[in-house]
């Protein structure tokens, strides 16, 4: 709902309530009318004409030129039609039958037509009221010109206000529209770096030490590892996103593929086959985004245990309740392959034969997982550092899962005592 369906209701509620009181100013000035019959008449188009403008103005579509113009004609007339009804002394005890209700189309011409518009038709009911009492003969007070003052200035107020507001709606609604094209692209940098960057990190490492033809295959591994992880660390722009290989790249990628898939270079296809292997050892998720590990694609509840342990070996601990601890499919999803990021890091960061032990531990209001390492700890500012080199394993596979669920992450590293990640997602 916008900020103008608010306002509407405000200008019926107000034109409704600026017609009851018309009606007990005819009332209570009952004698001073000169045709009564033509009063009431004008009172009940009034009436007709409010319900007429609650239900046009409620619909966008119908809050045009059209129906604007119709109202302040109906606004006009009906105070012309005053002339006709009342006597010149009624215009020095109360203003013209249509006086209070005419600023319902008023304010209405300040949301539709903006400030100017407002202004143009507030001067154009002061000349109007001054027109109709020199007609009449009546006299013209103080409340005339303050009437107008106070019409002006509440139009002003009004048609400013829309226009801020306005404003303000449609920048909302692209930093909403932002932030949604922000979440999606961190999603994806999540779901490569579970699969391709990891797998084209391990090919690249493991065809440097094969040496040979696996060694330029590893080579290109880096470099697409490299241009990956700056893609999603620094945004996509114009040249990344519309850049195809340079034909160095595309000589090298052709020359790789003749030598090295064919079957001629051993040493490279035990790399890749290494690569997949070690992926799938770890339990990461490699499949499409959103076939994390908890599997559970038809949204309902999933035992987080069960993807938890399936990471447990005889260097990874898992403590886990006895009871189920169940979480939505999506939580269950994104909660364990944090898991299996955080673990993936030890791996990967840690000397071989490095224990972990992972902690499961099921709240009334919230599901806490731990994951300690006995490490070497992480260093002050590596994890910035990490960052800002490109390297997406704790700011987005862990902090980024953690923190879409409305969770948060939390590190204690101590150099030479390991290191500890706590995520808590609340239920």
């Amino acid at each position: 709902m916008g900020f103008d369906v608010p306002l509407w209701r405000a200008f019926a509620v107000f034109r409704a309530a600026t017609l009851v009181y018309s009606l007990v100013l005819l009332v209570r000035n009952h004698e001073s009318l000169s045709g009564p019959w033509q009063a009431w008449t004008v009172l009940a188009v009034m009436a007709v004409w409010t319900a007429v403008t609650t239900y046009g103005y409620a619909r966008p579509e119908h809050r045009t030129w059209r129906l604007l113009t119709a109202d302040l004609a109906v606004a006009f007339s009906c105070l012309f039609a005053t002339a006709l009804a009342v006597t010149p002394f009624y215009l020095t005890q109360a203003p013209p039958l249509s006086g209070y209700w005419f600023a319902g189309a008023a304010l209405a011409a300040a949301v539709i037509w903006g400030r100017r518009g407002a202004a143009i038709i507030a001067l154009l009911y002061g000349f109007a009221d001054l027109t109709l009492r020199v007609v009449m003969g009546a006299a013209i007070t103080e409340a005339t010109a303050r009437g107008v003052v106070l019409l002006l200035l509440a139009a002003l107020v009004v048609g400013y206000m829309a226009r801020v507001a306005g404003r303000a709606e449609e920048r909302f609604a692209q930093a909403v529209s932002l932030e949604a094209r922000i979440r999606e692209r961190e999603q994806l940098a999540r779901s490569i770096h579970d699969s391709v960057l990891q797998v084209l990190a391990l090919v690249s490492r493991r065809g440097a030490e094969a040496g040979g033809e696996a060694a330029e295959l590893g080579r290109m591994a880096g470099e697409q590892e490299v241009r990956l992880r700056a893609l999603f660390a620094d945004g996509l722009s114009d040249g990344i996103a519309h850049e195809g290989p340079s034909g160095a790249d595309a000589e090298r990628a052709s020359r790789a593929d003749g030598k090295a898939a064919p079957g001629a270079s051993g040493a490279a296809r035990r790399a890749v086959a290494q690569a997949g292997q070690a992926l799938r050892a770890t339990g990461a998720p490699t499949g499409p985004a959103g076939g994390g590990p908890g599997h559970g694609f038809d949204g309902g509840p999933v035992d987080l245990r069960e993807p938890v342990r399936r990471v447990e070996s005889s260097r990874v601990s898992v403590s886990a309740p006895a009871t189920p601890v169940l979480l939505p499919a999506h939580t269950a999803d994104e909660l364990s392959a944090a898991v299996l990021a955080a673990l993936d890091n030890v791996a990967g960061h840690c000397p071989d034969g490095t224990r972990a032990w992972v902690l499961l531990e099921d709240e009334d209001d919230a599901v806490t997982v731990s994951v300690r390492d006995e490490g070497p700890g992480i260093p002050p500012g590596r994890l910035e550092e990490a960052r800002a080199d490109g390297r997406l394993g704790v700011s987005q596979s862990i902090l980024g899962r953690v923190r879409d669920l409305g969770g948060t992450v939390e590190y204690v590293s101590v150099p030479g005592q390991g290191t500890e990640v706590e995520m808590r997602v609340p239920r």
